[in-house]
Order: C-alpha cells, then structure tokens, then sequence
C-alpha cells in the first residue's frame, strides 16, 4: 500500500505541473506576436489615422495599426466602440466574428487536453502490466503467486500412489518445521528439489503437500511466466521472487515446467544474449550464489529432464532428483480409493478390480476414470456409481468413445469382423502375447474396430519372443482380410497395423540389439538440436551398408511375424469365421466370450445395458488411427501398447 500512494502521489503530483505549465505557455504564447495597448491609445491612434484594421470579439480587440504591426485591446464594458470607429475614422475595416466562432471549439478543447489524455493512458498502461494493476511499472516483477494454505491446504494424506517420493520429501518437511535439529549437526538441507516424472504423475500435488504439511507460504510460478519479449524482463523477475521468497523465509517456491527456462544453454539462435539465457543465469546465480538464500527451498518439476542445462543439476543448486513414477498396482488401487471416496460407489464396486485393469494408467488419468464413471451414471439417472459405469467408462478412456450413429455397410461390418477376428485369434493363440480383454467391431474415436489385450500384471520390459508374438497379431487383421476375400480386396484398414509393425522391428533391430546379425548395437542416436527440431537437424550416424543391413533386417522380423500369422489363421480357419459371425452378431465380446466361441461353446444370453449416449460423430473414412491409449514410456522402452485399430 505505500508503495501504491507513493506512486500516485507522484503521478497526480507531476501531471498537475505539467497542466499548469502547459496552460501559462499557451496562455502566454496566445498574443506573443502582438502589442497590447489601453482602449484609449487605440482610441486616439484610430482617429489619428493609424489603425488599419480591428477584429471585434466581444470585449477585445485585435488589429493592424498602419505600420502593419499587430496589437490587441480590450474595451470597457458599456464602450460603444464600433459606432465611435464609424463615425470618427471610417477609413477602418472592421470585422466581427459571429456567436459561435467566438467560445473553444471541439478541436481546441481536445488540444487544450491532449498532454493530460497521454498522461492519463500512460499511467493505466503501466498500472495493468504489473502484477494484478497493483504497481506501476511492474514489467520486472515477479508473477509467483501466493498460494492460500487455510483455503487450499493439501497434505501427505491427499496424495498416493507414489510413497518413495512421499519419503525423499518428508526431510524436506521436517527442516521447515525444526531446522535446528539439522542445523545444530552442522547439516545443510538440499536448496532445490527437482521432480522428475510423466504428465500426470501428481508432481504439483506432492510439492503443494509438503507446504502444506510444513504450514510455510508457498509460492508458485511457471517456467514460461519469466519469459517476455523485452530484454532483461526475466532475469528481473527472477531477482523479485527470490526477494519475495526471502520476505516469507522459511518459504517454498514451486516452479512448474522449468525447461521453458532451464534448456541448455548456447543452443539457441540467439547465441549467449538471448532472453532465456539470462533468466537462466539469474536463477542460477540467486539458487547458489554469493548471496544468501536461506529458508527458501526451490522445488521444480519437469517431465524433460534430459534437456535442462547440467549446471542447473549441480551439487548446490538442485540437489536432489526425486523420481514422480507412473504407479504400479497397489499404488493405482491407493489412488482409486482416494477418487472414489469422494463420490457415491456402489456396493458392486470393486477398486482392486478397476487397479488391475489399468495399467499403465497415472494419477490424473484415474482421476479422470472415476469422473467418467461418475458422468456416465449421471446420464443414466442412478443414485450411485456402479460396476458397469467404470468398466465403460475404462473402455472409453483407453478405446475411444463408442460413435453408434456411423453408418456402414454390411459389406464393410462384415469386413471389419473380420479384421478384428483375425487379430483377437492370433493373439489368443500365439504364445507370448497379452490375454485378450475385449474385441469390438463398433467405431470408438476415430477407429472403425478396436481389440484390446491387458496384461496380468505391471511390465516394465518385452523379450523378444513377445515382441515376435506381438508383431504377428499386429498382422492378424490384414492376413484374414486376405484369406477370407482375396488379395484383391485388401482395404486400407491395417495401415495403422503396418506402422506399430514396423515401428516395433526397427525398436528391436537399432535399440534393443535383438538382431543377430547386427549385435548389440545402438544405431539410433538422439543428437538432434534442442531447439531446431528432430526433423531438421537429425545425423545419419550409420553407414550406407549398415542401413541396408538395418532394412534388411527389419523387413525380415516384419516377414515373419505376418508368416507367424498368416499359419495361425489358416489352420484355425473355422475358428476365425466363428468369431466374426458371433462379432457381427453382438458387435462386442470380452476376453471370456471370444474364447467360448473359438472353443465351440454357446454363448449366454446378451444382457440389457444401458448404451453411452454419446454425441453423434461424423462419417470419416476407414484409414486407421491407433486408438488411444493411457499408457506413459520412456522413448527407450518397448512399444506396449494393448490397443490395436482398425
């Protein structure tokens, strides 16, 4: 508040000044040019034959006196000075201005005005580029943002699923509650706590719950906050919330996404000037400095840890690397009861369950799990969440919304049966592969045909003998197109197959060293600019023999998975027209039904459920999509994913 009254004092301080210097100049230049002379000079001049000319406006007077010099005069009230010039020197011409020439005009008034309009716009200007319009002049501010602890506490409690960062973090939490107890051993706590892990994994949750645990102020602020068009704007800014942070010690600062500003640094265009560099250098020189910053912790979180600048990781500065992992399945299921304590369960309702068939799933995906659930009865008109709006509500998250409206044709159903039967059966029947979960011929977000394995429990690596498996149910559905209606009616329906092919064999041939003839060797280098782009700027590290050999190779692995199930489906033939006949039939089998029916057995009688009132999508063509699937990888592990588009 002082600083605020200290600015507009000088504000309405120097606009008052400049009104009344610039009225005295306009004021004093109006007649600068002209002589003033007294009513009764000009009287006598007039009759002495020395007045020219008179403009009469109200009670003055201008004119030329016969030397051609101007003057101005003002006359006494009741001064009939018109009839007197007629009279005693009628030689001078006289002019008038009429009524309304003779007051200010629109025109003059705004000039009049213009400076106090400038200053006026100026002010509010700068009042609304800093922070919240409180201060003038706010360009280098900090825009961290004062978290309020008694409205938006979160504790340890509200988090789950992710304990061993939960532990790395509780030290944290201690020192701020009795830093004696460390400081009195001569131990320093880690300045900066950098949260490395997927979108999704609960990072911000974590770092607002040691605050709140601790019940120190909290500051938060994004990586792309500091970053501005004008130079220096981010380097300032970062000096002001270290000095705000400092105003609230012991105090922690939260800083959201820092590779906007954290990225090597002399990769960008700009050379060592640029403005992100020097935001950089700032928060680097204030985090370990000459300066002192204690009782403030920064925490920061980045899911692209590999590009942040290694001065920035340093001993000193963020001391410490607290891993936000994807979770298994006890922490799926801690973090399921978590969302579902909130809303109204059914009895049927089985977490453990719902954990089981999520894998891969992180914190804000099961978040929005339940939410779905929870629209889904919603719509239904139920009084309570139960077993079947999760279970939908999971097939529309990991396979797309369900798009009944679409029109197809028989031909094309028929087909696409077909397709999904061929995928269902190959990975049913190859060793290696997932167990089927659900296969359905109904389009769901932008894919015709969904089937969909899940694994019995978490994976974290594939050996190559499931890749194989994997590779050849990826080629189920193209190879039955082709027995059941002949290579000439081979439709673009697998080109989404193809590519997770493709991609697959190449992973193994160049990555994962799972050729024999080329070894274990990496032959894919990520050396590409940060800045620039992968696609720009990416090194061809490998000789012209060794590509062919890569090529080679990877065309063999791709030969022998579409051979692997091209076999498998010609000797289950009967099987496989089994199992589009019962798709065609119910458009949708799970796991269960798709081996009854391949077993030859009947299945139960088809249930009333409850469709998805979905919007109606639009009509799109039959060129696949891969349906999309929650599940977060590191760029160096196995393509897992369960879902594969028609």
């Amino acid at each position: 508040m002082k600083n605020n009254q200290k600015h507009i004092g000088l504000f309405l301080l120097s606009l008052l000044l400049v009104v009344m210097l610039y009225g005295a100049v306009s004021g004093g230049n109006r007649h600068h040019n002209r002589q003033e002379i007294v009513y009764s000079d000009l009287l006598s001049n007039a009759r002495q034959g020395r007045v020219s000319e008179v403009t009469v406006k109200r009670r003055t007077i201008e004119g030329v006196l016969a030397d051609g010099s101007q003057f101005v005069s003002y006359m006494p009230e009741g001064a009939q000075f018109v009839d007197w010039l007629s009279r005693e020197a009628p030689q001078v011409t006289i002019k008038a201005l009429p009524e309304e020439d003779d007051s200010p005009s629109i025109l003059g008034l705004f000039i009049y005005w213009l400076p106090f309009f400038v200053l006026m716009g100026l002010w509010f200007f700068f009042m609304q580029s800093s922070q919240g319009g409180n201060r003038a002049m706010g360009f280098g501010r900090s825009r961290a943002r004062m978290v309020n602890q008694n409205q938006e506490k979160v504790t340890f409690a509200d988090v789950a699923g992710v304990d061993e960062a939960k532990e790395d973090l509780q030290e944290i939490v201690e020192f701020l509650r009795s830093p004696q107890k460390f400081e009195r051993l001569g131990g320093k706590i880690p300045r900066g706590v950098l949260l490395v892990g997927s979108p999704g994994t609960g990072k911000t949750l974590l770092a607002r719950a040691v605050a709140g645990e601790a019940g120190v102020p909290f500051l938060i602020i994004s990586g792309s906050d500091f970053v501005e068009m004008f130079v220096g704007v981010g380097a300032s800014r970062v000096r002001d919330m270290f000095e705000q942070a400092k105003k609230h010690a012991p105090c922690i600062v939260f800083m959201d996404e820092i590779d906007a500003v954290g990225r090597h640094r002399g990769a960008g265009l700009g050379g060592g000037n640029d403005e992100r560099e020097q935001t950089l250098n700032q928060i680097l020189v204030e985090m370990d400095g000459f300066a002192s910053n204690s009782g403030v912790i920064l925490i920061a979180a980045t899911n692209r840890p590999d590009v942040l600048d290694p001065a920035l990781l340093r001993p000193g500065r963020f001391d410490r690397q607290i891993v936000v992992p994807v979770p298994d399945l006890r922490g799926r299921e801690a973090i399921l009861k978590v969302h579902v304590g909130r809303i109204k369960p059914a009895p049927d309702v089985k977490v453990s369950i719902l954990a089981r068939g999520t894998p891969g799933f992180s914190g804000a995906d099961l978040a929005n799990l339940v939410n779905e659930a929870t629209l889904l009865a919603a719509r239904r008109d139920k009084n309570m969440v139960t077993m079947t709006e999760f279970e939908d509500a999971k097939d529309k998250v990991m396979m797309g919304a369900e798009r009944r409206s679409m029109v197809m044709t028989e031909k094309e159903r028929e087909l696409t049966a077909y397709h999904e039967a061929g995928h269902a059966i190959v990975g049913m029947l190859i060793e290696g592969n997932d167990p089927l979960h659900k296969v359905t011929i109904i389009p769901r977000g932008r894919a015709l045909g969904v089937t969909m394995n899940l694994p019995e429990r978490d994976r974290y690596n594939i050996n190559k003998k499931e890749m194989m498996a994997r590779i050849a149910m990826m080629f189920g559905g193209r190879v039955a197109e082709e027995i059941v209606f002949g290579k000439e009616n081979i439709t673009s329906g697998a080109s989404n197959d193809i590519m997770q092919a493709t991609s697959a064999a190449r992973s193994m041939v160049t990555e994962w060293g799972m050729s024999e003839q080329l070894g274990p060797l990496r032959y894919s280098e990520d050396e590409q600019e940060i800045f620039l782009g992968h696609s720009i700027t990416q090194r061809k590290n490998v000789s012209d023999a060794t590509a062919r050999l890569i090529d080679e190779e990877v065309r063999r692995i791709v030969d022998e998975g579409e051979q692997t199930a091209r076999k498998t489906l010609t000797k289950h033939k009967k099987e496989l027209r089994l199992l589009s006949e019962a798709l065609l039939e119910r458009e949708t089998l799970t796991g269960e039904e798709a081996r009854l029916v391949i077993g030859g057995k009947k299945l139960p009688p088809m249930e009333n459920i409850d469709d998805d009132d979905d919007a109606p999508a639009p009509r799109h063509s039959a060129i696949p999509v891969t349906a999309s699937s929650p599940r977060r990888r590191d760029d160096t592990s196995p393509d897992t994913s369960p879902a594969t588009a028609t």
